[in-house]
């Protein structure tokens, strides 16, 4: 009978050290998750800044920004002459 008892507790003993391995097989994996939705959160911060600001539209087309400043630079050559 004390046999059995042995055997049993080892059993016990050693499912207690699998799930602690597993535990910690699943830590690493919730950290590496975490770091991935971390990053992924920011990518998706950075998206709704730019639609915001295209919607707002406070981008400039550039074509229009170097023609504004050319023609601008015209006259501010035609002034000086």
């Amino acid at each position: 009978m004390t046999e059995t008892k042995i055997v049993f507790l080892t059993e016990i003993l050693d499912q207690r050290i699998r799930k602690q391995k597993e535990l910690e097989y699943y830590e690493k994996q919730l950290e590496e998750l975490q770091r991935k939705m971390f990053f992924v959160k920011k990518e998706i911060d950075l998206t709704n800044v730019i639609i915001d600001i295209i919607q707002q539209e406070k981008v400039l087309d550039i074509q229009d920004y170097v023609k504004y400043n050319k023609a601008d630079l015209k006259k501010l050559e035609k002034k000086d002459e």
